[in-house]
């Protein structure tokens, strides 16, 4: 892996930091525009982004159980997780080690 320079670590964690804010649309946009790029910057992106549509199939899942109930307690234990997650990354990616988040689908290679 070559090293990443102090701009590839601010932008890796801003991707995933954005997550908390804006779903999956910062790892979407950061991964487009740099999957050919930098690998560093196109791997933590791809990583934001899996996790993020997976967080998404969370909510998803969760709002569909809300109508029996279990989806209430779902609700606020993904985004938790989500917030605690992406701030774990982005302390990692910040300085300059990869991280992959332990339950992110690897939808996007």
């Amino acid at each position: 892996m070559s090293v990443a320079t102090a701009n590839d670590k601010n932008i890796a964690v801003l991707t995933h930091l954005g997550g908390i804010f804006f779903g999956l649309i910062p790892g979407l946009v950061v991964w487009l525009w740099n999957k050919d790029g930098n690998p560093f910057v196109g791997q933590q992106a791809r990583e934001a982004l899996n996790f993020q549509i997976t967080v998404l199939i969370g909510y998803t899942a969760a709002w569909l159980l809300t109508f029996v109930l279990v989806g209430l307690a779902l609700l606020p234990v993904i985004y938790v997780g989500n917030l605690v997650l992406c701030i774990v990354a982005a302390v990692n990616v910040s300085r300059g080690e990869d991280y992959r988040y332990p339950f992110a689908l690897r939808l996007i290679n």
